[in-house]
């Protein structure tokens, strides 16, 4: 499979673009320097599991790379996985250990997900993405009302909320700077090293 998410540039994506290099520029240069110590193993199970490597993005997106995020609604790590989500997928989740924060098995949960949608939205990544923020159903019920399973036009009615509307553009953005920081004004940024690990049996 390709490893990259099909690109599109237009106003939307132009827009956070513009945000990243400006208002949202200090947060930005944060996740770069942390992206270059997870990056490697996200996309090496990415590509494992036959998904496109830019899916990494979603991470940097969602937490900005940061293991022990938490969201207002509750959603934990990289991923920002809610609970129900983390143990559809094999995460442990209880009062000892919460691996949705445990970069690797919750990358590999990530992409079990990114495959089941992939499966749902017959392989259209702007789809996937959206239900991976909004839940699959209701990108679903937005294709139905709408007619149309073209991200874009799903965008310009409102049932969608605009956290989802700008979920893929903001998506785009980050993975189009994020591949040529440098190029993009983000020369400056003291990248960490890859995270280095064992795995053993207990």
């Amino acid at each position: 499979p390709a490893s990259f998410i099909p690109q599109a540039l237009n106003s939307k994506v132009e827009y956070f673009m513009d945000y990243f290099q400006s208002k949202g520029r200090p947060d930005f240069s944060r996740w770069l320097s942390r992206s270059s110590r997870y990056i490697p193993m996200m996309k090496a199970v990415f590509k494992r599991n036959g998904m496109p490597e830019d899916l990494v993005y979603v991470a940097m997106i969602e937490s900005g790379f940061r293991m022990h995020a938490r969201s207002s609604a509750n959603a934990v790590g990289p991923w920002q996985f809610m609970s129900g989500t983390g143990r559809n997928y094999s995460l442990r989740i209880d009062q000892w250990i919460d691996e949705r924060k445990e970069p690797l098995k919750a990358t590999m949960a990530a992409a079990l997900y990114f495959k089941e949608l992939s499966g749902i939205f017959n392989g259209n990544w702007y789809l996937a993405a959206a239900g991976y923020n909004a839940g699959e159903n209701k990108i679903l019920r937005a294709i139905d009302k709408y007619n149309t399973s073209d991200f874009w036009k799903l965008t310009r009615g409102s049932y969608l909320k605009r956290e989802t509307r700008e979920y893929v553009p903001k998506l785009l953005a980050a993975a189009i700077i994020a591949k040529d920081p440098a190029h993009y004004g983000f020369s400056d940024v003291t990248y960490l090293l890859p995270i280095e690990f064992d795995t053993v049996k207990i």
